[in-house]
């Protein structure tokens, strides 16, 4: 057997292997959809059930966002400069975007993948670089982007998030623990760091930091437009298997600065924890237990009647089994203030959730019944659910704001909050779902309606 028919052979076992994962196996997920409706995920070359077959970033395909078929992986393996700076054996967090059209680029570079190489614990990191014409592929590797080195001050070199901003300026935001979350900016047509010959040490505009108390635990950045203007930082806090939390803080750039709803910076390492926590460790009442959420991306499609729908895409593990994880995709909406916050409820596929907002509630009257509520401290516990009523006037002093839109009064703030149309996945049934942000406190409370008493 020639190396060639080796290789092929090893391709084709591990491909085997990995056939039946679905949506298990997928960490640190970015989805994106082609132009033909189709959506690839990309993920970390990781397994909860011990050895990778092989390394490459994972590829996965879906006509729904529910059910997941495995694809293959992106690369041929970890590629030879990126290995020889950093040691890696798999790739992590890739992110996958489209150039857009007004940036001239070859047929054959339209699509981008911005990937991580590292070992744990280290920061001698690499961001690299692939391109292809399809998420298909084929995918081919332009170098390294990004090196980082953990004898020297500054962010790890891994966990790109690539970011076009309004004024068309293209920056790639990342860092992982150690040195804080930053940003540069890339040269459009190339995508490498603007101004540089190769490879960049950074360190770039800083964005946010955690004390080293905490062991610096912020992660997997992901910046987002918000309606009304400037943009939303997510990232993820805390420990991989256990604590870890999605939160989020807005500012009036790419480049921040950041602050979370009660106005507190998220670089003043005095206040941390900074942002409110969207999503966070929990159970809901019959259902599985959900640990460890984070790493998220946003996938923003347009729909076909208008505007755009976003869902949230991120990793989460088994909480009896916390080896294991998953991908798991959200709702994600935004309050009349322009906070993102996400569904309680797991994305059941179009045919069963509604996203024509002319549908969404539109009076506190719509909202009354017996809802089961998960609220999100600190992320640093996992939080069980408790029920709580609401009359037919809503929540004391609610006022509807649009359609989906909601605000009533908090003990010293308003409360912003979105309501829609959702699938209860433990009932079984069509429901209400919904998110409220005490602005305040920055205590994020989510809610899915059990009983309709109306």
């Amino acid at each position: 057997m020639t190396a060639t028919q080796a290789a092929a052979a090893v391709g084709a076992a591990a491909l085997g292997e990995a056939a039946a994962w679905g949506g298990r196996h997928a960490h640190d997920p970015t989805a994106v959809r082609d132009d033909d409706g189709t959506y690839w995920l990309f993920s970390t070359d990781a397994s909860g059930d011990g050895p990778l077959p092989r390394a490459g970033v994972q590829v996965r395909r879906s006509s729904d966002l529910v059910t997941w078929t495995f694809h293959g992986w992106a690369l041929a393996g970890v590629p030879a400069v990126a290995a020889a700076w950093s040691g890696a054996s798999g790739l992590w967090a890739p992110d996958v975007v489209r150039v857009p059209d007004a940036v001239p680029v070859p047929d054959d570079a339209r699509w981008r993948m911005y990937y991580s190489a590292s070992t744990f614990g280290s920061r001698t990191s690499a961001i690299g670089l692939a391109t292809a014409p399809h998420p298909a592929g084929p995918w081919a590797d332009r170098g390294l982007v990004v090196t980082s080195r953990h004898d020297a001050d500054g962010p790890n070199a891994i966990d790109a998030n690539a970011v076009v901003d309004g004024d068309g300026r293209h920056w790639l935001v990342y860092g992982s623990f150690f040195g804080g979350i930053h940003a540069l900016e890339l040269d459009a047509a190339s995508g490498l760091v603007l101004g540089a010959d190769g490879p960049s040490a950074g360190p770039g505009v800083l964005l946010a930091r955690r004390p080293h108390a905490v062991e610096a635990a912020v992660e997997g950045a992901f910046v987002l437009p918000r309606p009304g203007g400037g943009y939303a930082l997510l990232t993820s806090f805390d420990s991989l298997f256990g604590t870890y939390h999605l939160r989020v803080v807005a500012g009036p750039s790419v480049t921040g600065p950041y602050a979370d709803v009660r106005g507190r910076s998220a670089t003043d390492v005095a206040a941390d924890p900074v942002g409110s926590v969207v999503l966070g460790g929990h159970r809901l009442a019959g259902g599985r237990g959900w640990l460890a959420p984070g790493h998220a991306s946003v996938l923003t499609e347009p729909l076909a009647s208008g505007g755009a729908r976003q869902l949230l895409v991120h990793h989460v593990r088994d909480a009896d089994d916390p080896a294991k994880h998953e991908v798991q995709v959200r709702r994600l909406a935004w309050t009349a203030g322009g906070w993102p916050l996400v569904s309680p409820q797991p994305w059941a596929g179009a045919g069963r959730e509604v996203d024509d907002e002319a549908a969404w509630p539109s009076s506190v009257g719509e909202l009354a019944g017996t809802w089961e509520v998960v609220g999100f401290t600190r992320g640093d516990a996992f939080a069980a659910s408790a029920t709580r009523a609401v009359g037919p006037d809503g929540p004391a002093g609610a006022r509807a704001l649009g359609r989906g839109r909601f605000s009533w009064d908090g003990a010293s703030a308003p409360v912003e909050a979105v309501v829609f149309p959702a699938w209860d996945a433990v009932r079984g049934r069509a429901t209400l779902a919904g998110a409220a942000l005490d602005t305040a406190t920055g205590v994020v409370t989510v809610g899915t309606r059990v009983g309709a008493d109306r």
